[in-house]
């Protein structure tokens, strides 16, 4: 009966969403404080039931419960535990039930550690994240039931996907889901501001850690992900701009452009307008991305499901989120739209740039991953949107956005002086240009890409690193590096990093498809990789024929590489599992292909990745910066008096934008 009490938990949390969405919101604006009080029971029932029903799904995979459908087409008796475990979240009725675990998760955290906001507030607050849990508990009881059971009971389940096999799927759902969901918090407290017909700097101040996390999950979900197809799908590649992975990247690109008009908001007050947008279109877009994984409107590696009904629900929820809090925003916005003026040459007007870049970033990713379907939808034919448009486009959009970052900590609030903030930055552009024509002078032949990528990566990691030089003699002890100031260091030193991994890797990356017998070599550079032949092996579930390949640097043996043609038991499904060899400066990348001929012959593909670990290492820092700076303790302090606007501030006070003495970040 355990999976019928699963089911039962999940009626019973729709029914405290129900109590949770409605009667708090009637509480705050009648200003019935028993509604009110009722908001923080209802999130903690709800999250009790959906704990308990991922609990019971949890314990049907690992007991191998295969009366249950769901477990029977995800799960066999020869999967090892821990893919079990993972295979929870491994396809679209599960996945969507730790989407709503997570959401139950981030509403107990903002109930437990915002009871000193006003109480008429976190009502509002917790009845627009009650609202989002009726949505897909709705959508999953009526649609996407992972209880349903398996009439007659299977002898022995499908199996999961051979390709979620691997320790991805154990690491990269959740964050990339805490992440996704993490923006319902921005979302919430940016409807709730709404609805109360203020903009207090308390609840932005509030919000601001919040965002900070989930954007950090994020970005940690995103750099998982790449990770797993780089070494998993045996192409070599790190992005593809693939529409599942667009969906992705298109709320982050909208959070990294919220978290930054988050800390205009608070510290000046300007920028509000955009604040409740971009908190709107981080959430939406978030939705948007469970539409086109789920409904079976485009194809991708990555989509979970091909149910139009499905989708239609998803569609007609995406549709009154976004449609419902447009209409708010136009409604309430003339009583909280405005803010503090500045000057031309401020640090606030690099932020405005950075942000029309982000969003002009995000809707250009958004038209190249739906153009595909429109074109079919108007009968147009089958339109191909891929690298080269997303490519160029985003490299020309993110231009102004490295050319100005250095720049932005250097310049003071509402009005500064450019050249004395060129004059700082002098070394960095000095050094970032040597370093550019020495290495073309050297190499020679050198792309232009892995050119810009070190000049650009040189120009805003020694921007940083001024700016933290110039905090550290000009700032009081106490003041110079607060965990905020230390996060915005970490997560731009992160983006140099990222773009030198990209521009490097992009224009100096070796691909070989090669046919190698037994004992033969091929050189790619100063490198040889010969094939040593190929043997049997024997996993868990699958059986291998696994190669043998030496990677050899003059007479020195430097990698000895294991790539696997993978045959799995239950359904006979093929997947290749590369080999790599890693490194700080480079990667070394085998694949096997297929047999070749009667000699003992494969087909291999073997790749020379210069600085990819880049990549990911910048997105580590990026996310890193994210969390030092949601730990700031003067997010979790109120101001000395909330106002609708953020509380007036001299001109150029001393430690919150004296430029090269002491800028705040």
């Amino acid at each position: 009966m355990l999976p019928e009490l699963g089911q039962f938990a999940l009626i019973l949390a729709l029914l405290l969403s129900v109590v949770q969405c409605v009667l708090p919101l009637i509480g705050a604006q009648s200003g019935n404080r028993a509604l009110i009080a009722l908001a923080r029971p209802a999130v903690a029932g709800q999250a009790v039931f959906v704990i308990a029903a991922f609990a019971i799904l949890t314990y049907a995979f690992l007991s191998q419960d295969f009366s249950v459908a769901y477990v029977a087409q995800n799960s066999n008796s020869l999967l090892p535990w821990f893919y079990r475990f993972s295979a929870v979240w491994g396809a679209h009725e599960g996945s969507l039930l730790l989407w709503i675990l997570i959401l139950a998760i981030w509403s107990v955290a903002v109930a437990a550690f915002s009871r000193a906001l006003p109480d008429d507030f976190m009502a509002r607050v917790l009845g627009v994240l009650g609202f989002i849990s009726f949505g897909f508990l709705l959508f999953t009881l009526l649609t996407s039931n992972p209880f349903a059971r398996a009439l007659p009971v299977p002898a022995d389940g499908i199996d999961l996907n051979p390709v979620l096999q691997d320790p991805g799927l154990i690491m990269h759902p959740p964050m990339l889901y805490t992440g996704y969901v993490g923006f319902s918090v921005a979302f919430a407290f940016a409807i709730a501001a709404l609805l109360g017909g203020q903009l207090d700097v308390r609840w932005v101040r509030w919000s601001r850690p919040w965002t900070n996390v989930a954007w950090a999950f994020l970005t940690l979900g995103i750099a998982l992900g790449s990770w797993w197809a780089y070494y998993t799908l045996g192409w070599g590649g790190w992005w593809f701009w693939d529409p599942v992975e667009n969906a992705s990247f298109m709320p982050w690109l909208v959070g990294t452009a919220l978290i930054h008009s988050q800390a205009v908001t608070e510290k000046r007050g300007s920028f509000r307008a955009w604040t409740l947008l971009l908190a709107i279109f981080a959430f939406s877009l978030s939705l948007l991305g469970t539409f086109l994984v789920r409904s079976g409107v485009l194809t991708s590696v990555h989509s979970f499901a091909a149910d139009p009904k499905r989708g239609i629900f998803i569609l007609a929820f995406l549709a009154a989120v976004v449609g419902g809090s447009l209409l708010i925003y136009a409604l309430r916005a003339p009583k909280v739209a405005g803010g503090e003026p500045f000057a031309a040459v401020s640090r606030e007007t690099v932020l405005l740039v950075n942000n029309l870049m982000f969003a002009c970033a995000a809707a250009m990713v958004l038209l190249g991953t739906l153009y595909p379907l429109l074109g079919e939808a108007l009968n147009l034919g089958r339109i191909s949107v891929g690298p080269p448009y997303f490519g160029f486009m985003f490299v020309l959009l993110m231009l102004p956005v490295v050319l100005l970052l250095p720049f932005g900590p250097f310049l003071k609030w509402r009005g500064a002086d450019l050249r004395a903030a060129a004059r700082a930055l002098l070394p960095a552009l000095a050094v970032a240009v040597l370093a550019a024509a020495l290495a073309w002078l050297l190499v020679g032949n050198l792309p232009w890409k892995a050119l810009a990528g070190t000049a650009a990566s040189l120009w805003v990691g020694l921007g940083i690193a001024l700016y933290a030089l110039s905090r550290w003699r000009h700032a009081p002890p106490g003041r110079r590096f607060t965990p905020e100031m230390l996060g915005m260091i970490c997560a731009h030193f992160g983006v140099a990093l990222f773009l030198a991994g990209v521009l490097i890797v992009e224009a100096t990356s070796i691909e070989k498809d090669v046919r190698l017998a037994p004992d033969q070599s091929v050189a790619i550079g100063a490198l040889a990789f010969r094939f040593d032949g190929v043997h049997d092996a024997q996993g868990p579930n699958y059986q291998a024929q696994q190669g043998v390949i030496s990677v050899l640097e003059g007479d020195r043996t430097i990698a000895v590489l294991h790539p696997q043609k993978r045959q799995y038991t239950r359904n006979a499904q093929i997947q290749t599992e590369a080999a790599l060899q890693p490194g700080l400066f480079r990667d070394l990348y085998v694949a096997l292909g297929e047999p070749v001929g009667d000699d003992g012959a494969w087909a291999v593909r073997i790749y020379v990745k210069p600085f990819v670990r880049w990549i990911w290492l910048g997105a580590l820092l990026m996310m890193f910066g994210g969390f030092v700076a949601a730990a700031d303790k003067r997010f979790r302090t109120l101001p000395a008096r909330a106002a609708s606007t953020a509380t007036p501030s001299p001109p150029n006070p001393p430690l919150e934008g004296d430029g090269l003495k002491g800028a705040q970040a």
